[in-house]
Parts: C-alpha cells; sequence; structure tokens
C-alpha cells in the first residue's frame, strides 16, 4: 500500500457534511435530512478496512469487465470501478480479465451513491514516483527503454519519460548514429535529478557504466596475470594499434601482435565495437599497464614451414603488395613470399609487376626457394603455367596460316597476337607485308586493332623469336614475271615515275622495272618528259631479269630495233600489239608542237 501526498481528491460527502454544520440558519426539515445522512455515514464507515482510504494504493480483483468500467473487489463492502480506457492497449485490446489482480488508487469514496472511483494509471505514476524517490536516495539503478532520439540527448520510458543527455549515454563520445542504434534498447539508468511537481526527471546510463567498470576492474586487477587469455571489446584504434577493454581496464593491442603477417593498418584486422580474446604479454598491476596480443593465440606460421611447402610445390596465395622488382604474395597468415621480377614472365619482354597484377588478387605460385632461419621464401608465378613458347610452337607450327589482331604499329613493321592465351607477340617485317618494294611505312596500310591473316615463318623458343609474313599468301610476282617474260620477250606495262636516268614503269603490282634514259629512243633525248608521261602506258623488251635482286631492264629502244628487223621472239608471236609505238609517239609530239 503507497501513499500519495499530492493526490487531492475531492469527497462530495465530506464536503457536503462541511457545508451543512456551518449552515445553521437552514430549516429544520434540512438540519434533520442531514443529520439522518450523517448517522448512515458513520454507521457504513464502522463496517469497512479503515486501511482503504482515499488517496491509497490498495490490490484488489476484477470481478466484472464492463463496458465503460472494471468492477474491482478491494475489500470494502462495496465494489470500486476503475475507467476500462486504462486497461486496454495501443491495439485495442483490454488486458484484464476477471480474477486478475491489480493495484489501483483510491480516487473517492461515496457512501451515499455507493460508489468508489479508482484509477490503475495513477497507482502506477505513484508507484514509479515512489521507485524514483527511492532509486535516487538509495544510489540504486532503474531499468527503462530509449524511445526516441531528441535534441541534446535521448528519452527514455523508466514509467514516466526521463531525459537522458548525450554526455550521460555511454562512457566515450557517442556519434550520431550511435545514438540512433540506442533507440529501442532497454538500459539501466541511475537518477540525477527529478522535480515531481513538473514530471521531469534527468538520468544517465553513464553512471552505471562507470560504477560497473570500476567494480570489474577491482576484481580483475586482483585475478589478472601475464599469460592469462581474456575475452575484451576494441574500444580506439590508432595508427600503432587498438585499446582493448578487457573489463574496466583497457590494454593495448600493437599492431605488431595482432598477426604473425605484415599487417599495413590495424582495422584491417579489428574494428570498433569487435569483441576478441587477447593473450596478456605484460601486465603491471602498480601501473595498470597491458600489453595483449593476438597473434600469440596462434602458433608461429614459420615452425616447420620447409615441410609444409618443398620446393616445387604449387600453391595458392594472395597478393599482398606490388613493387618495382616484383610481388609480394601471402601463402598463408604470416607466411609473404616474394615473386621476383624475372620469375613472373616466360618472355624477355619485361614489364611492371603491376601490368599482370593487382593487390589482393589470388594467384597460383611455385615455392622455388625456402630460407626458414631468415623468413623468407621465394615463389616462381610463371613456373605455375605452361612455358607460352612451347605451346605456341606445338600450337602454331611454321606454315600455319593464322588470323593475327594487329598489338602496335613500327617503322619496321606490325607486332601481332595470334592467340590470346599465349603471351607473345609476333613480328610481321615491313618486307613481309607486301611483294610492292614501294611500300616502306607500315603505318600507311595497317592500324591497332586491324585483324589480318598470316603465315607463321619462324617459332624460334630458344633465341624467342617468332615471325610472321602476309605477302607470302601470295605467289611471288617476280618468279611470275620471269617465267612469263624471260629476257627478249616484249612485255607491257604503265609509267609510274620519271627521273633523271630513267622512267620506272609498273609491270604489275609489285613489280616495277627501269627504262634507262639511254634505252628510251635511238635519238638522242634530253628530257624524258618530252617524250614520256606518268601513267602513259608503254611496251619495252626485257633486257635484264634477276627475280633475286628484285630488278628488271627494260628498253624501248631494242624493241623498235627488233621490230624494224622483224626479229621477236618465239613464244611471243600472235601477241596482240597494246601500247604506243615509240616512233608513232615521237611522230605526234612533234606535229603538237608544230601546231603549238
Amino acid at each position: 500500500m503507497y501513499s500519495l501526498e499530492e493526490t487531492k481528491t475531492d469527497h462530495k460527502d465530506e464536503n457536503a457534511i462541511k457545508e451543512a454544520m456551518t449552515e445553521s440558519k437552514e430549516t429544520r426539515e434540512e438540519s434533520e435530512e442531514f443529520d439522518q445522512n450523517l448517522e448512515l455515514a458513520a454507521l457504513y464507515e464502522e463496517t469497512i478496512d479503515k486501511r482503504v482510504s482515499t488517496g491509497s494504493v490498495v490490490t484488489g480483483t476484477v470481478v466484472q469487465v464492463g463496458t465503460d468500467h472494471i468492477m474491482i473487489d478491494i475489500g470494502r463492502k462495496m465494489e470500486g470501478q476503475a475507467p476500462i480506457r486504462e486497461f486496454i492497449d495501443e491495439h485495442g485490446v483490454i488486458t484484464i480479465s476477471v480474477g486478475d489482480e491489480v493495484e489501483v488508487l483510491v480516487e473517492s469514496i461515496n457512501p451515499s451513491k455507493g460508489i468508489i472511483r479508482l484509477s490503475k494509471e495513477k497507482a502506477r505514476r505513484i508507484k514509479i514516483w515512489d521507485d524514483i524517490v527511492k532509486a535516487y536516495q538509495e544510489n540504486m539503478y532503474l531499468q527503462g527503454t530509449v524511445t526516441e532520439r531528441i535534441k541534446g540527448g535521448l528519452t527514455v520510458d523508466i514509467g514516466v519519460p526521463a531525459f537522458l543527455p548525450t554526455s550521460q549515454a555511454t562512457l566515450n563520445p557517442v556519434s550520431e548514429s550511435e545514438l540512433e542504434k540506442m533507440v529501442g534498447k532497454t538500459i539501466e539508468v541511475s537518477i540525477i535529478k527529478f522535480n515531481r511537481k513538473k514530471n521531469n526527471v534527468v538520468v544517465s546510463h553513464r553512471e552505471v557504466l562507470e560504477r560497473l567498470r570500476e567494480e570489474s576492474k577491482k576484481k580483475l586487477i586482483a585475478t589478472l596475470s601475464k599469460g592469462d587469455v581474456v575475452e575484451g571489446t576494441v574500444k580506439n584504434i590508432m595508427a600503432y594499434g587498438a585499446f582493448v577493454d578487457i573489463g574496466g581496464i583497457d590494454g593495448l593491442l600493437h599492431i605488431t601482435d595482432m598477426s604473425w603477417g605484415k599487417l599495413k593498418d590495424p582495422k584491417d584486422k579489428v574494428s570498433p565495437g569487435d569483441v576478441i580474446k587477447v593473450k596478456v604479454i605484460e601486465f603491471d598491476p602498480e601501473t595498470e599497464k597491458i600489453s595483449l596480443g593476438l597473434k600469440q593465440l596462434t602458433p608461429d606460421p614459420w615452425e616447420g614451414l620447409e615441410y609444409r611447402y618443398p620446393i616445387g610445390k604449387k600453391i595458392s596465395g594472395k597478393v599482398t603488395s606490388i613493387t618495382n622488382y616484383g610481388a609480394f604474395v601471402e601463402i598463408e597468415e604470416g607466411v609473404e613470399g616474394l615473386v621476383h621480377i624475372s620469375e613472373m614472365f616466360w618472355t624477355k619482354r619485361m614489364r611492371h609487376p603491376s601490368t599482370i597484377l593487382e593487390e589482393g588478387q589470388e594467384v597460383d605460385v611455385v615455392v622455388l626457394g625456402v630460407d626458414q632461419e631468415n623468413r623468407r621464401i621465394s615463389l616462381g608465378l610463371k613456373q605455375a603455367s605452361p612455358n607460352p613458347w612451347d605451346m605456341l610452337y606445338d600450337y602454331y607450327p611454321p606454315g600455319t596460316v593464322v588470323n593475327a589482331t594487329v598489338k602496335n604499329v613500327t617503322d619496321f613493321g606490325l607486332f601481332v597476337s595470334v592467340d590470346e592465351n599465349i603471351d607473345i607477340d609476333g613480328l610481321i617485317h615491313v618486307s613481309d607485308l607486301t611483294w610492292d618494294p614501294k611500300v616502306k611505312n607500315p603505318r600507311e596500310l595497317y592500324k591497332k586493332g586491324d585483324v589480318v591473316q598470316a603465315k607463321v615463318l619462324t617459332v624460334d623458343p630458344e633465341n624467342e623469336k617468332f615471325s610472321l609474313g602476309l605477302k607470302q599468301l601470295s605467289p611471288d610476282p617476280w618468279t611470275q614475271v620471269a617465267n612469263e617474260h624471260p629476257v627478249g620477250s616484249v612485255i607491257k606495262g604503265r609509267v609510274t615515275s620519271l627521273t633523271d636516268f630513267g622512267a620506272f614503269v609498273e609491270i604489275r603490282e609489285g613489280v616495277e622495272g627501269m627504262i634507262h634514259i639511254s634505252e628510251v629512243s635511238s635519238n638522242k633525248i634530253d628530257n624524258l618528259s618530252s617524250v614520256l608521261t606518268v601513267g602513259q602506258e608503254v611496251e619495252a623488251m626485257v633486257l635484264r631479269l634477276s627475280p633475286e635482286n628484285k630488278k628488271i631492264g627494260l628498253s624501248i629502244k631494242a624493241m623498235e630495233e627488233a621490230q624494224d628487223k622483224k626479229v621477236v621472239a618465239s613464244h611471243e608471236k600472235g601477241t596482240e600489239k597494246v601500247g604506243t609505238n615509240l616512233g608513232e609517239l615521237l611522230k605526234g609530239l612533234q606535229d603538237k608542237n608544230k601546231g603549238s
């Protein structure tokens, strides 16, 4: 039973008695009626439990659930009634049944009308405030639920809304997101101050945590020893390590004691709030300094390494860092090996390791050497895959026709790739691009990304040479010309250029002959342009022919002399004469000059 001094309820019967006693001048009828009511009230009061009075909190039993009220037996001759709304939850469901016991506040007693008004809600508030006062006076904790984030802190429901300032929410400064995460959680709080009249309460969760930590700290110091394995919570992370709360005391977990391997950042191993097991490496009870270790919970991985990783064994690992001279690969936690750049590529064309590897990449490597004393292990990347030169020779022997992709164009030829799975580029030299000797610049014909059909000429794994050709896919026109037009035969062609010493004549694509100025005519010619023009078609006799040196000498003069003598090679008989007779050309030019 609880007393509520602050709760004062108007009692109509008591007021009526006071008014009747003060109104002595009223009529006899009114006085007699008052006396009768007073006697009835006095008789009724004698029959009830004197402990049940207005303003008291009592426990009663539900005897009836009505439409508007709950009837409750509180031990008096008549039953009390409480509004049903106080027993309905947020979903509209009545939360009490007949036979249930409930604490209520006696708001008023009206014997004449037989009504005792009760309130469950006011009884709850009285009890809550009694608990708040008691918790404040006796330095006790109350449980509450964080209901919302408000300006300056949080609201905690401890039966009444209480204010939890941000500074009192946790042991350490807290972020906005961390405050938001507290909403909905049930926590213990201490009462900092309250004002019952204004219904204000300020609470602290931090005081509870500090008190618990101090108690835990004292207990821990008395029992902690070097070598103990304890559980702790990661609090702060610095560049050199992390501070771990192991129960009221913070210990330092240095970055070098987090892992047997190299660790760039403590955040790669632990995060604030992580609950981890650590080993006590050093402990000074006087200064309360504690050094902790995480890697000490596992065996040193370098012990027995040479037996676990014999030379020649193929293993998997993760690239941890890349340098100009190679890459470091972690094959197990705490064990890193070096893949030197010379052990990355089968080809002599070295590239930066970053062109084929990146940090975090999983790779297959082969153990090349183990130095357990100095904690070094040599690894090979190229040894984990077949030698591409052997593959190239097997898959693309000389004579094979392939489709090649141009990777690069230079002055001396094209670098091409024939297989994306074989990291070897072949060279098509400018001299093997075409039979046409006039082609001097490959960029005039090809660009990066072009796909060409080529013939494999040589594959030399020992000297790492891989050459291809384009012109080899078609017959050598010089051989054809030599076969079709021996010395002494007449051949036709088109003048492509004029020089001081003669004219060049294209016989067919890729084959040019030269008519020396002395072989143009029997007459002396000072200027070739006076008798020949570029693009003009002519006939001439083959004087000299060297397919090996790609040279052919021609003569118009010799052909005309032969025609004059009617001496023509037998196999040229019947050949339709094409071109322009030099005499006719000269005559035409002379006539033209006369006309001009």
